[in-house]
């Protein structure tokens, strides 16, 4: 995947322009809001960037390590459903990513919670 290809999380953009500027560079890490995060998050499941993952996971829910995808596995797509602001420090993401393994199409549907930490928007934990 180049700068210029279209990013996974569904946005139409080129990926440098869209989560690429939260995976490197001068926005590393700052997502603007909870929405944007999870899509990123997405982003680096796609393109296997643990390192964001773990790094954009709220230390108190994060694991200490993530276990590779497993050989196979095609992430297929993303699809926000709907992003709810609580308050300013507080966003939860109902999504359904879409993925492919085995020669099975699978679904994962997920509301996400995400609180936001000296400026920093961060994953906390799921439904």
């Amino acid at each position: 995947m180049t700068a210029d290809t279209v990013c996974p999380c569904g946005s139409a953009l080129p990926y440098a322009g869209c989560c690429g500027r939260y995976h490197a560079g001068p926005l590393h890490l700052q997502a603007p809001d909870a929405q944007q995060l999870m899509r990123s998050r997405y982003s680096a499941f796609v393109r296997g960037l643990h390192g964001y993952l773990l790094d954009t996971w709220h230390p108190s829910t994060r694991p200490a390590t993530l276990a590779a995808d497993p050989s196979g596995l095609v992430w297929l797509g993303l699809d926000v459903r709907q992003h709810r602001v609580q308050d300013a420090t507080h966003e939860t993401v109902e999504f359904v990513a879409r993925n492919k393994f085995g020669g099975r199409a699978q679904r994962l549907r997920e509301t996400s919670r995400f609180v936001r930490e000296g400026g920093r928007w961060y994953y906390l934990d799921a439904d």
